[in-house]
């Protein structure tokens, strides 16, 4: 069965990074109606790592659940834009992975960029969405927490390849937050 993305994209309109992955998981996986929603994926753990030096900062008290309402707001605030390369696929396994997805529509990114005329970077976060994105813009793919530059539309952007939020990756929080902070540093801060 053909799945539509469910999420509209988060387009903060002083965005000057945006945050690609594939696809959301299933919705009996969600602990929110937002991107990575899977309380086992740990985006938001990275995230408030890099920004508060704490991995619980957006994890609601229960444990199993995210404050959404404040991380929605400070991605705002920080101008951190949100979507995925995937627009409508069909999981071939009942599994949120991407080896287990059929792609059946690209996002189209050059028409998603001129929503945030602002964005400097993408960073995509698994290898799916980097060659996914890599393929769109016609550029090369880069390793693990490097970057190419790439212009589209007569902007310079950067793509930076960050590991996977999966806990199936095999790298600890502390080392992807490491790799994240420096695309933080380079592009918010």
């Amino acid at each position: 069965m053909t799945e539509s993305h469910p999420f509209e994209p988060f387009l903060p309109a002083h965005a000057r990074l945006l945050m690609l992955g594939t696809f959301p998981p299933a919705e009996k996986r969600w602990a929110m109606r937002f991107y990575y929603p899977n309380p086992t994926n740990d985006m938001w753990r990275i995230v408030g790592l890099c920004f508060f030096a704490d991995k619980q900062h957006f994890i609601a008290p229960d444990g199993k659940h995210y404050r959404q309402e404040e991380l929605m707001a400070f991605l705002n605030k920080q101008g951190i834009a949100l979507y995925d390369t995937c627009t409508r696929i069909v999981r071939t396994k009942n599994t949120a992975s991407d080896k287990d997805l059929e792609v059946v529509e690209q996002t189209d990114l050059p028409s998603l960029l001129r929503h945030i005329p602002l964005c400097q970077a993408i960073v995509t976060a698994g290898q799916l969405a980097t060659t996914l994105c890599a393929r769109q813009f016609g550029i090369g793919e880069p390793k693990v927490g490097e970057h190419v530059e790439f212009i589209v539309e007569g902007r310079t952007m950067r793509l930076y390849r960050m590991p996977s939020s999966s806990r199936a990756y095999p790298l600890s929080i502390e080392k992807k937050a490491a790799f994240y902070q420096q695309v933080f540093q380079e592009i918010l801060i």
